[in-house]
């Protein structure tokens, strides 16, 4: 149909009658108008199908983190498969090669549509306070998670009542994994807990085989940091350990000096290679046998189970000595930018993340539980039916090293402290540098 102002072909035909060859010269002209339309329209519908996408910003790329990942990208390519999935993850343990990209994206104005956070201090300090991630509280609404998730974690990822995460999976950073044909070829028992001057003594007596008594893998240096901070809540406590984060425990307590002085111990029985590893190239070291012990998160587990080990066979685990009854909680969650540049595919990404056979799929693989608390428990294997149960029953308190305790300046003196304590092993430096940084983050004594 015509637009009001237009004229129709036919009377083009008659004009070209009656003025002769200028006539041909407006034909070309309403040809080309008429060209210029359709190329226009062509171009649009191209934008319009090429707008249709998501974009998934993640620091999962080892070998188990990109095949979890991967189950709950292709449940959403499933449901929505005219839509692109960009998957933009980064390399680097911990986000620490990842956010700084995203923070540049973030304050440039061109956020990805959802990003990877934890819980706490990173999630609120870094991205709510500023405006960068948008409450979800609707589609818990519409989706019923406020009866799917438990209030504490709720109120973990939630300012002025309203939640800004969907939590997919929930980790326990303090395992202690181990190679079991290793030591029972050394004729090493470990029952169900086991103390810290036990694995010293283990230690010490694999010290002088082929075998290095402890896994590490710090290229990045929250590797190392993962083992401090265990060694940390194993002597001090969790009440204690709460307070370094509001001021009531001072980092020059000699409790926590001990704790560091446990952690330097520690370190002596570290594989030569350490620095040159990375934390999953550590988990396979172990795999090997060429470590017995490895200090570290049951992103492990996936590690472990990838690569065709069996549990309580081929490897086992007790808590870090010390946390029986402390789960040092690690939650990975998905936010929604403010003004995502594609909300609609955005959100539908969330509620993919937050169904229930989706949380199944992916922490089978990943080494982690679900956030939901109506998962299949059938469907998992020993060890995590195991920290189901330790996270049911201990306490929950947060951990530094992934970003929930602190805020950000503060991890990043950490993690500067850790380089410098690796080396120099200096007890009293290393606790002045963190009560004084602790006080400058406003939250130290």
């Amino acid at each position: 149909m015509s637009s009001p102002n237009s004229k129709p072909f036919s009377f083009i035909l008659a004009s070209t009658r009656a003025r002769g060859c200028n006539t041909v010269y407006t034909m070309r002209i309403h040809y080309l108008f008429l060209s210029i339309l359709l190329l226009a329209a062509c171009q649009s519908s191209n934008e319009t199908s090429s707008e249709k996408q998501v974009e998934v910003f993640t620091w999962w790329t080892s070998g188990s983190e990109a095949s979890a990942l991967e189950t709950v990208l292709e449940a959403y390519r499933n449901q929505y498969p005219d839509v692109e999935v960009i998957n933009a993850s980064i390399a680097g343990g911990g986000g620490s090669a990842a956010r700084p990209v995203l923070q540049t994206r973030l304050v440039g104005g061109n956020p990805p549509d959802t990003w990877q956070t934890h819980h706490g201090a990173e999630l609120m300090g870094q991205y709510v306070t500023p405006g960068f991630a948008a409450s979800v509280k609707d589609l818990y609404d519409a989706e019923g998670w406020y009866e799917l998730f438990s209030p504490s974690l709720i109120d973990m990822i939630s300012k002025d009542g309203e939640p800004y995460l969907v939590v997919l999976n929930l980790h326990r950073s303090n395992t202690l994994w181990y190679n079991k044909p290793v030591i029972e070829e050394y004729d090493i028992s470990v029952g169900e807990a086991l103390s810290i001057e036990e694995l010293f003594e283990i230690a010490e007596d694999l010290q002088n085989t082929e075998v290095a008594p402890l896994c590490m893998g710090d290229t990045g240096i929250w590797a190392n940091g993962i083992m401090f901070e265990n060694t940390l809540v194993g002597t001090i406590g969790p009440e204690r350990y709460q307070g370094l984060w509001n001021g009531e425990t001072d980092f020059r307590d000699p409790d926590v000096m001990e704790a560091v002085h446990i952690y330097g111990r520690l370190l002596n029985y570290l594989n030569d290679d350490h620095a040159a590893l990375s934390w999953d190239q550590a988990a396979d070291k172990m795999a090997d046998g060429d470590c017995a012990f490895y200090s570290m998160g049951d992103w492990v587990y996936g590690e472990l189970v990838r690569d065709g080990l069996r549990e309580n066979i081929d490897f086992g685990w007790v808590a870090h000595p010390g946390t029986e009854g402390v789960h040092i909680l690690v939650t990975d969650g998905f936010t929604f930018a403010e003004n995502a540049p594609h909300p609609e595919e955005t959100l539908n990404m969330l509620r993919i993340m937050g169904d229930r056979v989706v949380q199944e799929d992916f922490n089978l693989i990943k080494g982690s539980i679900c956030a939901r608390n109506d998962c299949d428990r059938s469907r998992f294997g020993p060890y995590l039916q195991w920290t189901m149960d330790e996270y049911a029953k201990s306490v929950s308190v947060p951990t530094v090293i992934h970003g929930s305790a602190a805020p950000a300046d503060f991890q990043q003196s950490l993690n500067d402290a850790l380089t410098d304590f690796v080396v120099r092993r200096d007890v009293v430096a290393f606790t002045e540098m963190l009560a004084r940084e602790a006080k400058a983050s406003g939250f130290g004594m």
